[in-house]
Parts: C-alpha cells; structure tokens; sequence
C-alpha cells in the first residue's frame, strides 16, 4: 500500500524535472539563435552606419516587448523575440562604431568587454544550475532596483551628468548580473515555465551588461 504513493511522487518528480529541463534547453537554443542574429544585425547596422537614436529607440522597444508578452505562447512570441532582438542589433552598431571611431584602444575595450560579458552570464548560470539555490527573493529587489536605475538614467542623460551615468552603468552591471541568477533559477525551480519570456529576460540582461561594462571600460580609458 506504500509503494503506489512512493512511485507517484517519484513520478511527478521526475515528470517536473523533465519539464524543467526541456525549458531550460529550449531556452538556452532560443538566447544563442537570438545572441547569433543580434550579432549579424549589430554587423548590419555598423556597415551601413546606422545613426545612433537615443531615446527614440524606447519606442520600437517596450512596442515590441507588448506584442511578445501578447504572443508568449505562440509562434508570432518566437517572431517577435527575433525582431526584439535584430532591433536590439541594430541599436548596438552604432555605439560600436562610436568606440571604433573616437577611442584608440576601442577594439580592446569592446573585445574586454565582450569577454567579460560572456564569462560573467556562463559564471553565473552554471552557479544557479549547478547550486539549485533558489534565488526568486531576489524578484522584488531587482524590479525596483531597475525601475530606479531607469529613472537614473533619463536624469543623467537630460541633463548631461557623465558621473552620474557611471553610477547607472554600474548598477546595470550588478542588476543584470542579478537577473542572470534570478531567471535561471526560476527556470530551475518551475517558477518560468515559459521559455520565450525567459530568452528576452536573459538576452536584454546580457545586452545591458554588455552595454554598460562598455562605458566603464571606455570611461576608464586613457583617452
């Protein structure tokens, strides 16, 4: 009489983990897919010397955020998530160009960058993965530290403060670097179950560490 119980919660465990896995996966496939074509877009952009549009660019982007929150669970969430991210690219050569064009040590700074970027996410969630620490206690914190850092930012830029767009940076870098954890660990533990909302959360966390580890390292440069 023992034994039926023992074997459906083994079964259900095993049924939960499966689908966390396949998640996780499908994630990780959709973010490379997603980091691959940003990637080209970026090239795209720098060749044609897109200009560079500020602001304007929350427009097209919280735009498209709404239609992948509305198409999440269908195959436009999937067209929309390229299109979120190909724009994202595309917002991202001209700032590349910048560091090209008026730093001389701006390849170096871009490729340290990158690196860094790339070491901190793979850090990052191979510790969430390999820990299966919860961290969803950090959801709360997160959302009104990027919700300030936003705000920051737009005082920074309207009125011209450079130090202060440092500090913002430096939050971006340990907020998206928060993300990273956070996300990662939902995924883990059945808290996002939906693997389009997870590639966009992962994918503007890596564009905004990259982004922002980008004007730290071109801030302290010698020119």
């Amino acid at each position: 009489m023992q034994t039926y119980p023992a074997n459906a919660a083994s079964t259900t465990t095993r049924g939960s983990a499966l689908t966390t896995n396949k998640v996780l996966r499908n994630t990780y496939l959709l973010l490379g897919a997603t980091l691959a074509f940003s990637a080209l877009m970026a090239g795209v952009s720098m060749a044609l010397n897109v200009p560079f549009m500020g602001l304007w660019m929350l427009l097209p982007y919280f735009g498209i955020l709404f239609a992948i929150h509305k198409t999440q669970d269908s195959a436009w969430g999937i067209f929309w998530v390229f299109a979120l991210t190909g724009f994202m690219g595309l917002t991202l050569g001209p700032i590349l160009n910048a560091y090209l064009t008026f730093l001389p040590n701006g390849s170096q700074i871009i490729m340290t960058a990158l690196g860094a970027t790339a070491a901190v996410f793979l850090g990052l969630s191979a510790y969430a993965v390999k820990s299966e620490r919860d961290f969803s206690f950090m959801g709360g914190f997160l959302m009104v530290g990027l919700i300030g850092a936003f705000v920051l930012g737009l005082v920074a830029f309207f009125f011209e403060l450079s130090t202060l767009s440092l500090v913002v940076s430096g939050l971006f870098v340990l907020l998206s670097s928060g993300l990273i954890l956070y996300q990662t660990s939902q995924i883990i533990h059945g808290g996002e179950t939906n693997y389009i909302l997870a590639t966009v959360t992962l994918y503007v966390s890596i564009y905004n560490l990259f982004t922002s580890l980008l004007h730290l390292l071109g801030a302290a440069s010698d020119d």
